[in-house]
């Protein structure tokens, strides 16, 4: 047992772009605070895009992550082409779509299955996983498994996993044989299983955290990440080229990161919103096998995202199982885009949430201006709420308990960070 009066400080977690920590205050029985700081966040990509020739800048956005180029490429992509008045062809959106569902595969089994899951088995780490136990030594397999189904998907239609060369403005630079399809869809129905073990797994975890709270996320009549219109809990319906006016910047003088509230209040983004939202326009093969688990949605259960992740697996090996199964695709060159001065928005889902890219060009596709919007400072309001909220109700519950309980709840949002064996060190002072 703690005292009423106590601090919790964690002074740097490693994250893929950079770092951040935590600090919570109780005074008198009561949370006073809770800084979700994130210490090393701007790198100044949108300044470094300036006076660069527009169809350069999706190569270069693209690094501005690992784990999700692909989400920040599409975005700048659709971006380059919002701003040039070009509409894309049906083929060249199907290969987007494939494409995105090889990210989504693997994005979200990476988080699943490395960060999330020895949680469930009260491990600290996967390599803990014991092979002699039955489940534990088939979920090591799963990892790899699901994982390299992702990973091969996108590189079939994008040449890499990860900082892909052929998606460009206008079409790919190379199409993808047709000879090929056979072997994707082979893998993606071998997997499927596993998919399914994870989601019975994640529907059946006994973790809850409760608060209600909005949601927003594309909604459209066929699950797209990269397609529609930005919807919340609440009934606001607004264009892409729209979203921007419905955030409110806040400040949050402890941290890099911008932080947003949409139409007023917090927010949260990523595949529990997106599940909340959207569910009716799943795949019907994934639905069927999803009755049960779809049950529970909407779902104001922050470890929910969790489950709603590992469902959007499953639908995106379905998806990409019928559109390989039903489309031959044909050679094609990507098309020259004419230059104009504009202002151009991209909007796509990324695993973890509505990213947004706007450009501004002069009349040589010089590059002026550029903003873009990621999910985790879109969620950073929303994580403090959350961990006040567990805190304030626990506060009889040991030290321990509290740090691992924080760690899970920060984990659940599947914030873009590199986790270790913990997302958390905790320093109790």
């Amino acid at each position: 047992m703690h005292l009423i009066d106590f601090d919790l400080n964690i002074n740097e977690i490693t994250k893929v772009e950079g770092s951040a920590g935590l600090d919570v205050k109780v005074t008198n029985g009561k949370v006073e605070y809770v800084k979700f700081k994130v210490q090393d966040y701007k790198r100044f990509y949108t300044q470094a895009i300036k006076g660069k020739p527009i169809t350069a800048v999706p190569q270069l956005l693209s690094r501005i992550c690992g784990t999700c180029s692909i989400a920040h490429l599409i975005a700048s992509i659709e971006a380059v082409e919002k701003t040039l008045n070009y509409e894309p062809s049906l083929q060249t959106k199907i290969l987007r779509t494939l494409t995105y569902h090889g990210l989504i595969i693997r994005d979200h089994a990476l988080h699943l299955y490395v960060f999330v899951l020895p949680d469930l088995f009260k491990k600290d780490s996967l390599l803990e996983f014991d092979e002699n136990d039955k489940l534990q030594h088939q979920l090591l397999h799963d990892t790899f498994a699901v994982k390299s189904a992702g990973n091969n998907l996108t590189k079939y239609t994008a040449g890499r996993s990860v900082h892909a060369p052929f998606p460009v403005p206008g079409g790919f630079l190379k199409i993808p044989d047709n000879n090929e399809k056979k072997t994707i869809i082979e893998e993606m129905e071998k997997v499927r299983p596993a998919v399914l073990r994870l989601i019975e797994l994640f529907l059946n975890s006994p973790d809850q955290l409760v608060r209600p709270t909005n949601y927003a996320a594309l909604k459209n009549d066929d699950y797209s990440y990269l397609e529609g219109k930005i919807c919340d809990m609440n009934g606001v319906i607004a264009e892409e080229t729209e979203f921007r006016n419905h955030l409110e910047h806040v400040v949050l003088p402890y941290s890099q990161a911008s932080a947003y509230t949409f139409a007023g209040q917090p927010y949260r983004v990523g595949a529990l919103a997106r599940i909340n939202l959207n569910q009716q326009a799943l795949n019907s093969r994934t639905k069927k096998d999803c009755l049960q688990a779809l049950k529970v949605f909407p779902s104001h259960n922050a470890y929910h995202n969790n489950l709603a992740q590992a469902i959007e697996i499953l639908n995106s090996i379905d998806d990409t199982i019928e559109i390989l199964k039903n489309n031959n695709f044909k050679p094609a060159k990507p098309d020259k885009l004419e230059l104009r001065a504009a202002t151009g928005v991209g909007v796509v889902e990324a695993p973890r949430g509505t990213l947004y890219h706007k450009l501004t060009i002069d009349d040589k596709g010089i590059v002026t201006e550029g903003e873009v919007i990621v999910p985790t400072g879109q969620n950073q309001i929303t994580i403090e709420l959350d961990i006040a909220e567990y805190i304030q109700k626990n506060l009889d519950r040991p030290k321990d308990e509290l740090a691992l309980t924080c760690e899970k709840i920060i984990r659940a949002y599947d914030p873009c960070m590199s986790c270790a064996s913990h997302f958390l060190e905790i320093n109790w002072l």
